[in-house]
């Protein structure tokens, strides 16, 4: 049975201008997938749980959205035109312009699951990726535009966070030799374009007081979604945020742990912090 894409969770006390989004912690597995992984592994590109991580947002007047369907499927936070032609079975009638991580396997609609592990044994019809993206990807795209539009017209400027986790093995993954060990929380603004500084150093400094290690940019800097919102010129501000997930999961399982309330109640704490924050800006 078909479910809606997203649910979008409006503020449940006096609105901040604080839109917060989870494009991958959907576990919905559409029935048009067909994918030749088993599901257990194909559960790996998951970011399970982050939006029960977040469930604070409207608590503190912020919006919240989170995807139901998985990223393997479609990802929402990847531009149109970064599919893996190699995937089709006929030519696609736009242009296209894949990327690194798309040569990689984790493009628009992944072709792999990891470097060696093919996501299909066929090819996929242009219409059925149109169906993805039209069902899927489109109506994420618009539910989010609308919150971030709708806040930044209300209050004169809006804060994003893209609210994401990391596999333990995400160096591994990506094919990079890092001399340190993932940090529990990566901080991503493209290199310091997309958001200002006063938010990322906010952020950083409340993790580390409550024991979290922190990176910025580093394996992540952030993807498509904070690229098109964060405008800082324009007083639109967006930050990706990862959590590695053994922090909070057993990445085995996908069940939580036993340090899900702790990381669950400082990201709570944490909001609040933020929320006011963003309401000073207004003011």
């Amino acid at each position: 049975m078909a479910q809606a894409p997203f649910t979008l969770r409006e503020p449940a006390a006096d609105p901040v201008p604080l839109v917060c989004d989870s494009p991958h912690s959907g576990t919905w597995y559409p029935e048009d997938f067909r994918a030749a992984v088993p599901h257990a592994l194909l559960r790996r590109g998951e970011d399970t749980h982050v939006e029960a991580l977040w469930e604070a947002v409207p608590a503190v007047g912020g919006t919240l959205l989170h995807a139901h369907f998985p990223r393997t499927y479609i990802d929402p936070n990847r531009n149109l035109d970064d599919l893996d032609p190699e995937l089709l079975d006929a030519p696609w009638p736009e242009p296209l312009a894949p990327g690194e991580k798309t040569r990689l396997g984790f493009g628009l609609v992944w072709s792999k699951l990891r470097a060696d592990v093919p996501m299909y044994d066929r090819k996929l019809s242009v219409a059925e990726v149109r169906h993805r993206i039209d069902a899927y990807y489109r109506p994420y795209h618009a539910a989010l535009s609308q919150a971030i539009e709708g806040t930044a017209q209300r209050f004169g400027r809006v804060y994003h966070l893209n609210l994401h986790s990391m596999p333990n093995d995400a160096y591994e993954r990506l094919q990079i030799r890092s001399p340190h060990p993932l940090a529990d929380f990566v901080l991503g603004d493209r290199d310091g374009t997309t958001c200002e500084p006063g938010l990322v150093d906010l952020v950083e400094r409340e993790l580390r007081a409550r024991g979290y290690t922190v990176a910025r940019n580093d394996p992540y800097k952030g993807v498509q979604l904070i690229a098109r919102i964060g405008q800082p010129a324009r007083n639109r501000h967006s930050l990706q945020i990862e959590i590695r997930r053994p922090l909070y999961m057993d990445e085995a399982t996908r069940e939580r742990n036993a340090g899900f309330p702790r990381v669950q109640r400082d990201l709570a704490d944490l909001l609040q912090v933020l929320a006011a924050y963003v309401r000073d800006r207004v003011a």
